[in-house]
């Protein structure tokens, strides 16, 4: 969207075709984080609190999704026949070394990724048809 132009909650669920109630809890987590402005009234509605470049896939996904890491290590290597004490365990397990590793370099990549270059995969012919769609409903 041009800077400035806001788009409604309405035209936001119609055009990805969800239902109102179901982005509205979105928006809301995006507006708390404060990647999202949004404007009441008859010409209200959402648009991005910074530059498409400032605002990074990382801060989207923690927005939604939280910062709590998927892994959860269950240390099953204390478990079992096979169970090794806990006072011998001064490190993580192989696993959870290995998902720590994973976490942290996806956690990179969606940084090094912005909303910005999320839209140049988008062709051009797109985001105009689409702005067109948006702005004259």
């Amino acid at each position: 969207m041009p800077n400035g132009e806001t788009l409604s909650r309405k035209a936001i669920a119609e055009h990805h075709g969800l239902s109102e109630d179901y982005l509205a809890k979105y928006l809301k987590l995006l507006v708390n984080a404060d990647l999202l402005l949004a404007t009441t009234g008859p010409k209200g509605g959402y648009r991005l609190a910074r530059p498409a470049q400032e605002i990074t896939s990382l801060d989207v996904v923690e927005a939604i999704d939280g910062t709590q890491k998927p892994f959860q290590c269950q240390e099953i290597r204390q478990r079992g026949a096979g169970a090794v004490a806990a006072e011998e365990c001064h490190e993580p397990c192989g696993i959870h070394k290995m998902m720590d590793e994973a976490f942290a370099q996806w956690q990179e990549h969606l940084k090094q990724t912005s909303v910005a270059d999320l839209v140049k995969g988008v062709p051009e012919h797109v985001i105009l048809r689409n702005r067109q769609r948006l702005l004259n409903p």
